[in-house]
């Protein structure tokens, strides 16, 4: 599995005047996409909601968040592949492949299966986070990791 990004986040953007998407100009939702044999795939999906262009580029964070209050449940998700940076015009979507294992694939004993609410999900570069619901069973014990996503694209 590749972790690493092809590019950094020093790297300058695609476009030099096009400023950085901010927490503020993006709109995460979660859309699924199939399931099967203990996992289930979908997409963190981030609309431009501004009225300007803006580069978007790397991984942004993802966890699942549970309690009612927003409580990260169990480990954050895993980055896998690499990334590029790309401009988003107003209306425009950018999507995350994620990959969610079962709680159920675990025993009981090593995840300590909690409720999940949804998903907090942090836009790249950015200390602000956005939260997704979607409600299912994750693992409490931070050892478990049930969550990946790819950059987004």
């Amino acid at each position: 599995m590749r972790t690493e990004s092809s590019a950094s986040s020093s790297d300058p953007a695609a476009d030099p005047v096009t400023p950085k998407c901010a927490n503020t100009d993006l709109k995460a939702g979660y859309r699924p996409t199939e399931a099967g044999a203990g996992s289930r795939f979908g997409e963190i999906t981030l609309t431009n909601v501004s009225d300007h262009a803006c580069s978007l580029g790397g991984f942004g964070g993802l966890s699942y968040v549970g309690g009612g209050d927003g409580t990260q449940v169990g480990a954050p998700a895993r980055r896998e592949g690499s990334w590029r940076r790309i401009i988003m015009k107003p209306g425009q979507v950018a999507v995350s492949a994620v990959a969610e294992s079962t709680a159920q694939n675990y025993p009981a004993s090593d995840c300590k299966p909690t409720k999940v609410d949804g998903f907090r999900v942090y836009v790249p570069d950015s200390y602000d986070s956005q939260f997704v619901r979607h409600e299912t069973t994750g693992c409490a014990d931070k050892n478990v990791s049930l969550l990946s996503h790819r950059a987004f694209h």
